[in-house]
């Protein structure tokens, strides 16, 4: 049986809290995400989705209430502390990669694990692997501007599994692939789900929404979960 990764109870987040360009971006959310699920949350920009992504991905901790991301309560957590457990815990694929393009496939890949002190050996190891289940091993060595925007993908998905988390968010991650990469794109998730992982989406791209592996939307509007 699955048991909660995730667990949201009345979360409130503020920007500016107390000044004159204050914004509530959440508002009560309560929410919870069982592990080795596949989600999709949706919702127009501006609707506060990202936010939600943010508190999910320990960038930051809510304002106010209970925010629980694998077994560790974020409120009030110090920062430092934070970014231990965003390392360990959370794989993040962004809408525009973020690749550095000077550095190799293999350079970009491996850049999570340089903060952890893993040596360079077992880094080179780890991206052996998972440039081998992605099939870009052929580009270990280019530079990541030589190559092509699907290759860019699965170039994110490998950094995004190099620390082996538990947990995948990915932030409209079809939005600048045609149809067969972004049908690509959702097969290589429906395989990391069935290897255990937990994957948090973002889109509004039907393929995704859509899609039989994705087993909820969480439709987010004005800072709340939207129940038509």
């Amino acid at each position: 049986m699955s048991t909660a990764l995730i667990e949201l109870e009345n979360v409130c987040k503020t920007y500016n809290q107390g000044q004159a360009n204050q914004v509530l971006a959440l508002r009560d959310i309560t929410l919870t995400i069982a592990a080795n699920s596949m989600v999709c949350l949706r919702g127009a920009s501006g609707s506060g989705k990202s936010t939600l992504l943010s508190i999910i991905g320990c960038v930051f901790p809510p304002t106010s209430g209970r925010a629980a991301i694998a077994g560790k309560q974020l409120t009030r957590m110090p920062d430092r502390f934070l970014t231990i457990h965003r390392r360990a815990t959370i794989g993040f694929i962004f809408q525009h990669f973020n690749v550095l393009p000077e550095l190799t496939v293999l350079e970009n890949i491996t850049l999570p694990l340089m903060p952890l002190g893993v040596a360079p050996r077992q880094r080179k190891e780890r991206a052996e692997r998972l440039m081998e289940m992605l099939a870009i091993s052929h580009r270990a060595n280019f530079p990541a501007r030589q190559i092509s925007g699907g290759e860019l993908q699965r170039v994110a998905i490998a950094r995004a599994l190099i620390n082996t988390p538990p947990i995948l968010l990915a932030d409209e991650p079809t939005a600048h692939l045609d149809h067969p990469l972004s049908l690509a794109f959702m097969e290589i998730m429906r395989d990391l789900q069935a290897s255990g992982k937990t994957i948090i989406l973002t889109s509004h791209d039907r393929l995704i929404t859509e899609h039989p592996a994705v087993e909820r939307i969480i439709a987010i509007q004005d800072g709340k979960i939207y129940v038509p």
